[in-house]
């Protein structure tokens, strides 16, 4: 499914629990207390809504193009071999802040052939070790033209969860949502060598509406 197929929730549902929790505590501790001492409350549903947001994106349809698969700052650009699949790559990493969209998109047109989840450890997703060093999720996506893209969620310093709900055999729209990572965190790409960015170190991307590369 795709964004322009169905209708597209303003939040995330798996923020649904967590909105619910923040806005109790808030009516709660305001009625027993009165607005004064609830403020922090109302601020933290406020957090927690934003957080959990889930606006519908454009989704450019150029066969080619490589699209963003989360929100944030591009942090990595790099020749590297792919951990995954064993073979050279173009990485391209996105880094998400508390304050980004943390659900996660499909770059391209594809198959999913293969999931892998590792365990590992939590340290600040914005640095080149949690690549190797975090827990992680990765998918195994061979697009419509045969190319093949590793698609990894990291997660962060504070983020203990990371979700996906696709598996082996599944077929991606681009821009069609297929997992969230909770509390900042990371995405890295890896792309076929000859794959051209079109993003620099520091650019800020949005989920399925940047243009992240250009396939060969």
């Amino acid at each position: 499914m795709s964004d322009k197929q169905y209708p597209h929730p303003i939040l995330a549902r798996e923020g649904w629990p967590f909105i619910a929790i923040a806005l109790a505590l808030a009516l709660v501790v305001n009625g027993a207390a009165g607005w004064a001492w609830a403020l922090p409350f109302w601020i933290l549903l406020v957090f927690v809504v934003q957080f959990f947001r889930d606006p519908a994106r454009p989704i450019p349809q150029d066969p080619k193009a490589v699209l963003s698969p989360a929100d944030g700052r591009i942090v990595a650009i790099e020749p590297v071999r792919d951990p995954w699949l064993d073979r050279d790559t173009v990485k391209i990493s996105v880094f998400m802040n508390v304050f980004n969209v943390h659900s996660n998109r499909s770059p391209v047109d594809g198959e999913v052939k293969q999931r892998w989840y590792h365990p590992g450890q939590f340290v600040n997703a914005a640095l080149d070790k949690a690549s190797v060093e975090n827990e992680r999720n990765a998918l195994h996506i061979r697009s419509r033209d045969g190319h093949d893209i590793t698609c990894v969620q990291v997660a962060g310093l504070v983020a203990r969860r990371i979700l996906c709900y696709v598996e082996a055999g599944a077929k991606l729209s681009r821009g069609q949502r297929y997992g969230f990572i909770r509390f900042g965190s990371r995405v890295d790409l890896y792309l076929p060598v000859g794959t051209r960015a079109r993003v620099t170190i520091g650019d800020k991307v949005s989920a399925s509406s940047t243009i992240l590369a250009e396939l060969p």
